[in-house]
């Protein structure tokens, strides 16, 4: 066993890494704020400033400009990963809102299809509502068949507005 610890002990570096003070990486922080570049003049300045080799301030700026390129990265990332949640759920939206709309218009063809064949003058139709707040078409049967129409969108698409109305035909 006592092998392998003096093993171990000839693998520890001979030098070790010298941490910066809070001071020396607060005032780096600040340098760094201000330009992301270091210029050699102001490297030899900072150096001088902080008791530091003009190498050890040149190795910090590369350090922390990779790590700043790495937060701007994540912060994009999570930005667009949000834009693509909301537009997800825009897409789900508008496409529950076209199985809606498609609903409508397969009844609006259906009732078009029943009152096709019965032509019917829009003057002898009128609308009935119940206490309920449902309403239904009635059409007058007594109406003059030499001037019958063909039911106009508009009435029809007033009459689908009202939930679960259903056409009756009084004739």
């Amino acid at each position: 066993m006592a092998f392998f610890q003096s093993q171990n002990h000839k693998q520890t570096p001979k030098r070790l890494k010298k941490r910066l003070t809070e001071d020396q990486v607060r005032l780096l922080e600040s340098n760094f704020n201000y330009d992301m570049k270091l210029e050699p003049d102001r490297k030899i300045q900072l150096a001088r400033e902080l008791g530091l080799q003009p190498r050890q301030v040149a190795i910090w700026y590369q350090n922390k400009r990779a790590r700043w390129k790495n937060q701007t990265l994540e912060l994009d990332y999570k930005a667009l990963q949000l834009r693509l949640d909301s537009v997800l759920a825009d897409k789900r939206k508008l496409e529950r809102e076209v199985g809606r709309l498609r609903g409508e218009l397969q009844k609006a063809q259906e009732m078009q299809l029943r009152l096709t064949p019965i032509p019917i003058p829009p003057s002898s139709m009128s609308i009935y509502g119940d206490k309920n707040g449902n309403s239904s078409l009635q059409v007058e049967a007594n109406c003059s068949w030499e001037n019958v129409g063909q039911l106009q969108v508009d009435e029809l698409y007033a009459c689908l507005m009202g939930a679960g109305q259903t056409a009756k035909l009084n004739c």
